[in-house]
């Protein structure tokens, strides 16, 4: 029981440090912009406008075409 003297003021203050912590994120405004960061990974930059030139145009390389280059180099 003498342990208690020890847990329970720890427990209060870890609870309030939390609440401290919760607040000023509150007052700095970390929760304003609850949707900009869904809303800023779905832009795709990597993705070319058609209409370009073929040779303008990155090929995508896949690991099949990959192993497909590296045996008839063989």
């Amino acid at each position: 029981m003498n342990v208690l003297v020890y847990l329970v003021p720890l427990a209060l203050l870890l609870g309030v440090t939390g609440l401290a912590a919760f607040l000023w994120s509150l007052r700095n405004g970390q929760y304003d912009d609850m949707d900009g960061a869904a809303v800023r990974i779905l832009p795709d930059d990597d993705v070319e406008p058609p209409g370009l030139p073929s040779a303008t145009r990155t090929p995508i390389v896949t690991m099949a075409g990959a192993a497909e280059r590296m045996d008839r180099r063989e």
